[in-house]
């Protein structure tokens, strides 16, 4: 595969073009005039990373409404040498088109990717009662299965779809949620820590290091221990065999900050192993809230304390 020139950069996103990662994507001030490569899933996107075809890739991690995309949490857990790089966030609206002429009566077959399709299926029950769902890779694919000879008499898209397509809007607003936002990340290879933000979010995936009473309770108190609040906790079945679970957890800061960073070595002297995914810039910029126990100082006044009681200079509290 061929490589990116140093003047120009590659990012990989799940396309077609119009997508919700596209709009994500289009949130990116450095994506802007560079090469765009439209894939078909995330694993495509992420192999495109690794194997040096693109830069980064813009993938989907967590929906308001539906929770952690598994596909991408197992296949950050699992490829070596990725890092979160940015956190985006893309309100999530659908829109049901048909080819010009369909009326709404005229609708059996819709086409529509599985997670919005669970969004609009309250409407789609009530305005469509007998519909049969066609699932797609994508929602604009879904706009694209119109055209090909699949059967399908209307797709789930996201608004706009008809500025990529000769389709009617019929009906608006459609989601059960006109609040539901998916959230994006943005993958690199692994490089340098970026310097903190002031609002950041630090993610890892770990596993417990046996199975008995108080284990994940011991993993969060790594956390709890040093102010460390977490915004996200969900487990995934490892697969060697079933009950084993590792946890996906984002962590309030930057690991930089000392709290986090003392975190994540009580973590790795827990866990037998530990994905380190990244310390980024919070795509809602809301900084963490700390106590003064916690502050940097509090962390780096302790250690001086300890090095002056080894040291035999003093031991004063």
């Amino acid at each position: 595969m061929p490589e990116t020139t140093a003047a120009t950069r590659r990012y990989s996103y799940l396309g077609p073009a119009g997508t919700f990662t596209e709009a994500a994507l289009r949130q990116v001030p450095e994506a802007a005039g560079q090469e765009w490569q439209p894939v078909a899933n995330i694993g495509e996107a992420l192999n495109d990373v690794v194997t040096g075809f693109s830069d980064a890739a813009m993938i989907a991690i967590e929906n308001s409404i539906d929770g952690g995309v598994a596909v991408a949490q197992d296949a950050l857990a699992t490829i070596p040498d990725l890092r979160i790089v940015g956190e985006y966030l893309v309100p999530v609206r659908f829109v049901l088109v048909a080819r010009p002429g369909t009326r709404l009566e005229d609708i059996s077959v819709i086409a529509a990717h599985p997670v919005a399709y669970g969004q609009c299926r309250a409407w789609l029950d009530d305005q469509l009662p007998r519909h049969r769902h066609l699932p797609t890779t994508s929602n604009v694919q879904a706009a694209a299965d119109l055209f090909g000879d699949a059967g399908v008499d209307a797709a789930i898209a996201p608004p706009g779809i008809e500025q990529h397509y000769d389709v009617r809007v019929l009906a608006e607003g459609i989601a059960e949620n006109p609040d539901a936002v998916t959230r994006f990340v943005l993958v690199s290879r692994t490089g340098p820590v970026g310097q903190p933000s002031g609002a950041d979010k630090t993610s890892l995936i770990v596993e417990l290091p046996e199975d008995r009473a108080g284990t994940l309770l011991e993993l969060l108190e790594q956390f709890a221990t040093r102010g460390v609040n977490l915004t996200l906790l969900a487990s995934r079945p490892i697969g060697d065999r079933m009950g084993r679970y590792r946890f996906v957890i984002d962590a309030e800061g930057h690991v930089l900050d000392e709290r986090v960073a003392d975190a994540l070595l009580g973590v790795k002297r827990f866990s037998p192993k530990v994905v380190f995914l990244g310390s980024y810039p919070r795509a809602d910029r809301v900084a963490a809230t700390t106590y003064d126990v916690h502050d940097d100082d509090r962390f780096r006044e302790a250690r001086d304390w300890l090095r002056g009681i080894i040291s035999g200079v003093s031991d004063d509290a």
